[in-house]
């Protein structure tokens, strides 16, 4: 969608202040916002008048300026937001956000300006290349002397300028003369205005896009990416739609590398709204990652109560997406009756419960999977189920994988279609080695391969491709390989520290604008207690709203990630995202001898026992995949130096590790 308003500034000083005022009203009720404050109309009225004077001194100071571009209420789709005015001056963006009563600046604007000019720069096609100066304008704020800019500064997105409504023109002239470059081809308004912009949202994001009604086709960022995620999405609508007209059971099974919009696809299938006409009961969205439900959930109801500004978020929300032992629970309650819904959602599906956990659960002497296509199944004329399947991503016990689903089906539902990614038959790296079927049997289903269920390009380290590759290479103790591929991720910065303090400083640092940090750490990491972490299972379960705030709040909220005073666990954060993360490095997984290769424990009571399990030593290993893998712009990895009088914390244990992941291609801060 374009700016609300555009114009060059000698248009623009031309212009009647009430026409622009009725143009920007009524762009407002077309995106959606059909209540209209009044205190956002009186905005927009001293903003103009503000712009205006702006306009009239650069241009009579300089005549060139006049073909500048002006552009009112841009949408940043992302966050839902619009900046309030953007000036194109030659070849340099100004993004200016005002805030019109204020008597002095405050750090909340300054993050929000600065955030949609990093908006831009990350995901904005025609501002690739261009430098961004962020205005945070406060009316009756003092004066403020231009910022400083580092010698060393190489972001496109500059310092921040403070301006108010009588230094604001000079100011810009200021700026523009410092940064603008004559070499540098002029931006044309049209062409920006109108540029396609591709966001990549974080898990939050998107479900709050997609529940407000835009397409996943928006809100894919690179064009392989998109492309792929529509793809995707397109072959399960067309199968969902084919198994209602023909009366089918289709089970589909969707594969990605990590980070590559699994969930996404889920989500946008279940708010597609051909799937939602004419009366059709709507897909339902399932997890069994209760934090993942919680949180999205309480996002959804956030932003709904912030766009209709009026409760019942929740109630609405829960109808897509809920936590699949609730489902089961409640179908389970009624054994003679179908589920409302005809197509159901698994997420994360080769997570589901062995039938050992399920009866410990739920009572019932059977897997997940045969639990979720037993309910599916009491339809009389069709259901999907559609599976979205990792890798590598299984940390607790009990998670039955890939190969149950197959068995389930082959040998209990036989009269089902299984649509399936190729890459879930062959054993892909995607879903980390696993199969559908582990002996290649089939029987007597109906096997549908479709290549368009496989999701290949990484959409959450929006920079960086190849840092999947080196966390691999880590984890399966490959120094040579991990330090071969440093080198290819410098756009996505991987730090190691052995100081909390610095750390923190680093994350602090590095995170601009709205961006997100925080730190996470194993939930296995029980002696980070010394150092103010704790990760017992009492403390992190014990507050029930506690990682909701953490994962949606911003400073000053005490509660939020920023804070850098509390670690999520893999179990809290797994499936979601931050910008920057501080990995926090546990004596439950590290590496001790010169020999090289991890040692896997447990603690209880007050020491730590060796994990024994192969399979408890997978989830212990998947558990620091998970925790290496949530940030999306970079990771800074914190090894305590350990306390060599204290055998619960060995400092030969964490110095091993260090050393290690010197080896690996780390730099050591």
């Amino acid at each position: 969608m374009p700016a609300y308003y555009r114009a060059t500034l000698a248009e623009f000083r031309v212009d009647d202040p009430k026409r622009i005022l009725g143009l920007l009203t009524a762009a407002s009720g077309e995106s959606g916002f059909a209540e209209l404050k009044h205190r956002q109309t009186k905005a927009w009225q001293a903003e103009i008048g503000m712009l205006k004077a702006a306009a009239d001194w650069l241009v009579e100071d300089d005549n060139t300026r006049a073909h500048w571009t002006l552009l009112l209420e841009y949408p940043i789709p992302r966050r839902s937001g619009r900046i309030d005015a953007v000036v194109l001056a030659a070849d340099t963006i100004c993004c200016v956000e005002f805030k019109t009563k204020e008597q002095r600046h405050s750090r909340q604007t300054e993050q929000q300006v600065e955030d949609y000019a990093l908006d831009l720069r990350d995901f904005h096609e025609q501002s690739h290349g261009r430098r961004i100066i962020p205005f945070a304008v406060s009316a009756k704020a003092i004066a403020e002397p231009p910022p400083v800019t580092p010698a060393d500064w190489i972001d496109a997105v500059r310092p921040i300028w403070l301006a108010n409504a009588s230094d604001l023109a000079t100011q810009i002239a200021i700026a523009v003369r410092a940064e603008s470059d004559p070499k540098n081809s002029i931006i044309e308004g049209a062409a920006w205005d109108l540029s396609a912009y591709r966001p990549v949202p974080t898990i939050v994001e998107a479900a709050e896009a997609l529940y407000a009604g835009h397409n996943v086709r928006e809100i894919a960022h690179s064009h392989a990416g998109a492309i792929n995620l529509t793809l995707t999405s397109d072959k399960l609508i067309e199968i969902i739609e084919q198994a209602q007209r023909e009366r089918l059971r289709v089970a589909c099974f969707v594969t990605g590398v990590p980070g590559a919009g699994k969930t996404l696809a889920g989500l946008n299938v279940v708010h597609n709204p051909t799937l939602r006409e004419d009366g059709r009961p709507s897909p339902v969205f399932l997890s069994g990652n209760g934090p993942l439900v919680k949180i999205v959930s309480a996002a959804i109801a956030r932003d709904f109560r912030r766009r209709k500004r009026a409760d019942g978020g929740e109630r609405t929300v829960s109808t897509f997406i809920q936590n699949v032992h609730s489902f089961v629970r409640e179908a389970t309650d009624k054994p003679d009756k179908p589920p409302f819904e005809h197509v159901v959602v698994f997420d994360e599906a080769q997570r589901a419960w062995d039938a050992a956990q399920n009866e410990k659960k739920t009572g019932q002497n059977i897997s997940e999977p045969e639990t979720m296509l037993s309910i599916m199944d009491r339809h009389a004329d069709w259901a999907v189920l559609v599976a979205l399947v990792g890798g590598g991503q299984e940390i607790h016990n009990g998670e039955v994988g890939l190969a149950e689903w197959g068995r389930t089906l082959r040998e209990r539902f036989p009269h089902w279609r299984v649509a399936v990614s190729p890459k879930a038959l062959s054993g892909d790296t995607s879903v980390a080695g696993h199969r559908l079927f582990d002996d290649e049997k089939i029987g007597a289903l109906s096997i549908q391969p479709e290549p368009a269920l496989h999701l290949d390009v990484c959409l959450r380290a929006f920079r960086v491709q190849r840092v999947t590759e080196w966390i691999d290479a880590v984890l399966n103790s490959d120094a040579e390989t991990a330090a071969s591929i440093i080198g290819d991720i410098r756009e996505f910065p991987i730090a190691l520290t052995r100081s909390l303090a610095t750390a923190r400083a680093w994350l602090r640092e590095h995170t601009r604008g709205l961006r997100r940090c925080g730190l996470v750490a194993s939930s296995g990491a029980i002696r980070l207690r010394p150092h103010g972490l704790e990760m017992s299972s009492g403390f992190r379960q014990g507050n029930r709203d506690l990682y909701v705030h953490w994962f949606l709040d911003l400073p000053p909220d005490v509660r939020s990630s920023n804070q850098l005073e509390v670690a999520a666990s893999e179990f809290e954060c797994q499936g979601l995202e931050l910008d920057w993360v501080g990995v926090c490095w546990g004596g439950d997984f590290t590496v001790d001898h010169p020999a090289g290769g991890w040692s896997f424990r447990s603690f209880s009571g007050s020491r730590w026992g060796d994990v024994g399990k192969k399979v408890d030593r997978r989830y212990l290993l998947n558990s620091y995949r998970v925790l290496l893998t949530r940030a999306r712009e970079g990771l800074v990895i914190w090894i305590p130096h350990g306390d060599p009088t204290d055998p619960t914390r060995l400092s030969s244990w964490f110095d091993s590790t260090a050393e290690y992941l010197k080896r690996c291609g780390l730099r050591e801060i």
